[in-house]
């Protein structure tokens, strides 16, 4: 089976620029990420690029994630990375694994907390080399990749409390403790009368 990767691209914040007046990212015209990983990780693998659309994940339509399937279903790759807004990122990964006939193949998700472009301790350089690293390994399925972490695409959930907006896996998510019943007095002098006998 070839190592080839093929990379898809989504849009989000990874391929954004920071809009200092509106203060907030704004999703490039033309994606960065593979100037990025040709002139900085310049991998052994054989890489292709292709740009689905670029937009805020929460700005994707049904059409856009049938033609990511589309592709995906079509494509000889047997190894593809999607970058992708992280908003939204859980639900597409579970989309791909819920209508994706292919069982041959792996598919990455990943994505940034902070652009790849002008930002010098952005996450984005390390999230795309690990997903690069971890799609030679991983068996054929879906999964995202943040935070050197492997998340399954049904085990995925970002948190939107938290500054940090961080994922979590749903199967290991902490489970609200039960309060057991304080011991009754009745109980508890029976104890006592006992010990003392």
């Amino acid at each position: 089976m070839s190592k080839d990767i093929l990379f898809l691209h989504m849009g989000g914040t990874i391929d954004s620029e920071y809009n200092s007046i509106a203060e907030t990212s704004k999703v490039l015209k033309r994606s960065i990420i593979e100037n990025f990983i040709k002139k900085n990780i310049n991998p052994y693998s054989n890489i292709s690029y292709k740009t689905v659309v670029m937009k805020d994940s929460r700005e994707l339509s049904a059409a856009d994630l049938d033609n990511m399937v589309t592709i995906i279903e079509r494509t000889p790759h047997h190894r593809i990375i999607i970058t992708h807004g992280t908003y939204t990122i859980s639900e597409t990964a579970r989309y791909i694994h819920r209508n994706l006939k292919r069982k041959n193949v792996t598919v990455i998700l990943t994505g940034a907390m902070t652009p790849l472009l002008g930002f010098a301790e952005s996450d984005a350089g390390f999230n795309l080399g690990f997903a690069m690293a971890k799609v030679e390994d991983l068996k054929p399925g879906v999964y995202v990749a943040f935070n050197a972490h492997i998340f399954m695409a049904n085990d995925i959930s970002k948190s939107l409390i938290t500054t940090e907006g961080r994922f979590t896996s749903l199967k290991s998510a902490p489970k609200k403790k039960i309060a057991k019943k304080a011991t009754t007095t009745k109980t508890t002098a029976k104890s006592l009368k006992a010990n003392k006998d």
